[in-house]
Order: C-alpha cells, then sequence, then structure tokens
C-alpha cells in the first residue's frame, strides 16, 4: 500500500513533504520554547507544576515527532520502486538515528556535571538545550555546557541556545 499526499488534486514533491515534515518540528521546538518563555510570568505553584511537567512533555514531543519522521520514510521504503527514494529515505532514517544517539550522549554528558534533567534538540546546525536548575545558571555553567556541545557536535558556541529551566 503506497501512502500518498495529495494537494488540489495533485501529487506532492518528496521535497514538499519534507520541506512541511521539518516545518512541524521546527514548530514543535517553537512551541517549547514559548511554552518555557511565557511559564515564566505565571505565579508560583502554578508555573513549579507546568515547569515539572515541561520535561516530560517535551521529551514525549520530541520521541513522537521522531517516530513520526520514521515512519514517514520506512513507508516510503516500503511501498516505493525507485531505487533513488529508497536510498534518500534510508539516509534519512540514518541521519535521524544519529541525531538521536548523538542528543542522548549530549544529555548525559550535561546531566553528569549535575543537573538534574536535560533535554537537547538539534535542527540543521542549531542546537537548543534545555537545563533544569533551580538558580538558573552562572556564566561558567553555560560555558561549561558549551564546552560541551562544541567538543561533541563541532557546532560553533552561536548556534546554540542554552535555556534554564525551573
Amino acid at each position: 500500500m503506497k501512502i500518498l499526499f495529495f494537494k488540489e488534486g495533485k501529487l506532492m514533491s518528496k521535497k514538499k513533504k519534507i520541506f512541511i515534515l521539518v516545518s512541524m518540528v521546527v514548530l514543535l521546538v517553537v512551541t517549547g520554547y514559548l511554552n518555557v518563555a511565557l511559564n515564566k510570568r505565571e505565579s508560583g505553584i502554578e508555573a513549579t507544576t507546568i515547569n515539572a511537567n515541561f520535561f516530560a512533555s517535551t521529551r514525549a514531543d520530541k520521541i513522537a515527532s521522531r517516530n513520526y519522521q520514521l515512519d514517514i520514510y520506512n513507508n516510503i521504503i516500503k511501498t516505493s520502486t525507485n531505487e533513488d527514494e529508497i536510498k534518500r529515505a534510508q539516509a534519512q532514517i540514518d541521519a535521524i538515528s544519529a541525531n538521536i544517539d548523538e542528543e542522548l550522549v549530549l544529555e548525559s554528558l550535561i546531566s553528569a556535571r549535575g543537573y538534574e534533567d536535560v533535554i537537547v534538540t538539534s535542527s540543521n546546525e542549531n542546537l537548543n538545550v534545555f537545563v533544569k536548575t533551580a538558580n538558573g545558571l552562572t556564566g561558567d555553567e553555560v560555558g561549561a555546557i558549551l564546552a560541551i556541545l562544541v567538543n561533541g557536535t563541532g557546532v560553533l558556541p552561536t548556534h546554540i541556545k542554552v535555556f534554564p529551566v525551573k
């Protein structure tokens, strides 16, 4: 069974599908960031409850998004007869798997510095890091996190954002 996406009666190209998929992931990351930014304005108990759930919900959203991407590429591999299309889909699956592994290693390295919870998300050449901390982060702590990320990925510090979450 081949999964087809239609737009006004025409078959959408693979580039459009990938663009839509990447756009959805970017929107997910932006939603997570806005969640953190807007929750800072909330009052004590409510903000604490929301922030306590931030890491669980963000992690669940990240996993769901990745699973959705993998399902799309696996369906392309199962249903396509075009060898180039199958190779591109397999390359995307390999890239997603490598990205997942890299994020898990980075999260572990940062958590090893004593932080209660950490989430690393990457898109293109940018990294976003959400660190659970009671008192915010000092300049030295941000520098240590940046050093881990730069050494682990080679991403420039200007492409890394570190967000403390209470």
